[in-house]
């Protein structure tokens, strides 16, 4: 049923309005408003597999991809009251009044505001004090290609295997792939960071030419930077199934390990992704059953600690942390004698 200029859509039995359905926000074939909407429409299973019960961040974009864009911590006090929100709070305590992923209804809403893509917080609104997702975020450096994140994404499940955990890629939609594991719901993000940090320093003594666990950028060089700090506490990812601001409108898309080879990120876009899940499913279908136990990459962070190696620095947003070193870049430190 459509106005003029709305669009009401059924989505988990609920009619959400669609202001403007037709405004272009994708560029590159033209896709609409209500294409972005009727294409997590058209994934909903998957989509709420991967974002269900969880608190999200929005970036908003109301004049579509090629315009400028903000985020909003907090629903605003006009939103129907069938919405679900959960309060959340920042690194430095503020805290805000997040939208919830209860059904698909919520992110039809959520896109009519100018939403394309959705960043997702680690724990389950229903659980909030523990993550259940470890995040290997393969983070491509200046002079990094996708053939060398590929390289990478292999070493990450070679070592997850090793340690008992299933690793599940996606494309970011982007440059680079996020590796998750389903996590059972026993530790608390500062635990899972830890355990991110010694995957990423375990990697780098593997291969380190490809692979850096640098935080600062100017010791990283041409390497793929497993950015471990995307499992901090309070720290969204961009989720899966979520669309970029591209022209293309490319999807953050789950693949099976088999096509790492031959996956082309730019050909993940809202036109394909559809068929793509209708004729071969959800590739991380199976992740809810196999929930991993961390204890193992747990010994790992605690063997580096008991050989003298600090805690990895944390983004200057958050207050300083236990056994961290001086948080300031090597360069500076030298020039600084305090």
């Amino acid at each position: 049923m459509a106005g003029n200029d709305t669009l009401v859509l059924v989505a988990a039995g609920r009619e959400v309005t669609l202001s403007n359905p037709s405004k272009v926000f994708f560029g590159e074939r033209g896709e609409t408003k209500e294409d972005l909407a009727c294409y997590y429409l058209s994934i909903e299973e998957a989509v709420m597999a991967a974002m269900g019960d969880r608190p999200v961040l929005l970036q908003r974009f109301p004049h579509g991809a090629a315009g400028p864009s903000f985020f909003q911590k907090r629903v605003p006090d006009s939103a129907p009251a069938w919405l679900e929100t959960t309060t959340v709070s920042t690194p430095n305590g503020t805290r805000s009044r997040a939208l919830v992923v209860a059904d698909i209804a919520h992110v039809v809403w959520a896109v009519n505001l100018g939403c394309l893509g959705f960043h997702v917080w680690p724990s389950r609104v229903s659980d909030p004090e523990h993550a259940d997702e470890l995040r290997i975020d393969l983070d491509p450096s200046p002079g990094v290609d996708f053939p060398m994140i590929k390289q990478a994404a292999r070493a990450v499940r070679a070592l997850l295997d090793e340690h008992g955990l299933s690793g599940y890629p996606k494309t970011t939609g982007n440059r680079g792939i996020h590796v998750y594991a389903r996590l059972a719901p026993r530790w608390t993000s500062v635990e899972v960071r830890a355990a991110a940090v010694a995957v990423a320093r375990e990697l780098e003594r593997r291969d380190p030419e490809l692979v850096t666990a640098a935080w600062w950028k100017e010791e990283r060089g041409p390497r793929v930077f497993v950015d471990f700090n995307q499992n901090a506490p309070h720290k969204t990812i961009f989720g899966a199934w979520s669309v970029r601001a591209r022209p293309g409108a490319q999807v953050s898309t789950p693949f099976d390990w088999a096509e790492l080879d031959t996956i082309d990120i730019d050909q993940l876009n809202i036109a394909t992704v559809p068929g793509r899940v209708a004729a071969s499913g959800d590739p991380w279908g199976d992740m809810e059953a196999n929930p991993a136990d961390l204890s193992s990459l747990m010994a790992l962070a605690e063997r580096d600690r008991s050989a003298g190696l600090p805690d990895a620095p944390w983004p200057p947003v958050y207050p300083k942390m236990p056994g961290e070193p001086p948080r300031v870049a090597p360069s500076r430190a030298r020039k600084d004698p305090k």
